[in-house]
């Protein structure tokens, strides 16, 4: 079978990670398939869950946010899928909540699921969508980004959910990049 494109979605495995604001990666997959009425599948040589749409395989990673790395090379990989073939969605903790914003390519960030993909993939020409989660000084990095979202905002993320189904589809159905960063950003 022929991959053409990766969607991948970052995010931590378990339970208890499963609403936080550093899976929102997860969530978009999540709701995808389920706008899809599609299911996730168990790919242990991927070293996550997958789902493949047309010439698009979805992947959300099991290999905690750090490795995240791994199962995008491993992937790449085995479809030979370049990177500027692959869009990563992931959190944003430089952006307001819920903004959107999609990038050809850039940094880490900070961020150490994107540090990790560049790293094991060796580029930084991957598509980003970046969800905005705010900051707040007063907590630290690590339990602000494992926690939940505020219930005075769940209205505004289920919106850039919404948004991120459409860019998806855009994405799998080969529209050009600059026009979803046009309709999006």
């Amino acid at each position: 079978m022929i991959m053409k494109r990766m969607v991948v979605g970052l995010g931590n495995p378990g339970r208890k990670y499963a609403k936080t604001r550093h899976n929102i990666g997860f969530m978009c997959l999540d709701a995808y398939a389920k706008a899809n009425k599609l299911k996730f599948s168990k790919e242990i040589k991927f070293q996550g869950e997958a789902l493949i749409v047309g010439d698009t395989i979805l992947l959300k990673p099991k290999t905690f946010m750090n490795l995240s790395g791994n199962a995008v090379k491993t992937v790449s990989d085995y479809y030979r899928i370049p990177a500027e073939d692959i869009l990563v969605i992931s959190d944003d903790m430089d952006l307001p909540a819920a903004k959107l914003r999609l990038r050809e390519k850039g940094g880490a960030g900070g961020h150490k699921g994107l540090k990790s993909i560049i790293s094991q993939l060796g580029s930084e020409n991957f598509k980003r969508l970046r969800i905005g989660i705010d900051r707040d000084e007063d907590k630290d990095t690590i339990d602000y980004v494992l926690g939940k979202f505020p219930k005075a905002i769940n209205k505004q993320i289920e919106g850039s959910i919404i948004d991120s189904i459409g860019i998806i589809d855009g994405f799998q159905k080969g529209i050009d990049f600059e026009e979803l960063m046009n309709r999006y950003n």
